[in-house]
Parts: structure tokens; sequence; C-alpha cells
């Protein structure tokens, strides 16, 4: 079953919901900023999206900017930055039992599908 790691605030991440109401395929709706992924689940989502830690990271977030812009840290501080800090999570997500892709742009997850 896909899942979508959504943000109802972002505009992308209710376009990336849309596509997949409309692709009528069974899917799992993941409020990230409520029920925060463990730092095992965000490291098995970075292994399916095929990117490094940083490439998830909002780097447009104030928090960011003011607690981690200049640091260099380890994928591991980044997955564990990224736990503790949500919000940081770039989105929509949308993960199937084994691919991942962001959708930015939304249309993006139509290559999944």
């Amino acid at each position: 079953m896909l899942k979508i790691y959504h943000n109802a605030r972002c505009s992308k991440s209710r376009e990336g919901l849309e596509i997949l109401e409309k692709s009528g395929r069974e899917y799992e709706v993941i409020e990230y900023l409520k029920e925060p992924l463990s730092e095992n689940e965000l490291e098995q989502l970075v292994k399916k999206l095929d990117i490094a830690p940083i490439q998830l990271v909002r780097k447009n977030e104030k928090v960011w900017k003011e607690n981690y812009k200049d640091k260099d840290l380890s994928d591991r501080e980044l997955i564990t930055v990224m736990v503790k800090n949500p919000k940081l999570i770039e989105r929509p997500v949308v993960e199937t039992e084994r691919k991942a892709v962001i959708g930015r742009p939304p249309s993006d997850i139509e290559k999944l599908l």
C-alpha cells in the first residue's frame, strides 16, 4: 500500500494527496508533524528515496537557518535533527514497499504509480 507523508498546510502536499486520490490506489496518510517518524523509519525512507539525508532537509525553515545551517552534520546527525524537528522534512513524500519519491513537483508522484 502507498503511504503519503503529508502536511495539510502545504499546498504541494495537498496536490500530492489529490494525485493519489485520483489514482484510485489505496493509500495511507501519515501526518508526520502529528505522528513523528522514528530514526529507523526515517533511515528506511531515505534509503527508499535513494538520496543523502541532507537532500530531504527543508533548508529555508527558520529552525534550520538558526540552528544547523553552518554545522557539518553527519548523515546520522541529520536523521536525528529531522526526527526532533519534523518540520524540516521535505514534503510530500510518497512511499511504496520498495521505493519512495519526494513530490516536488507533485507530478513526480505519478512516476511512482
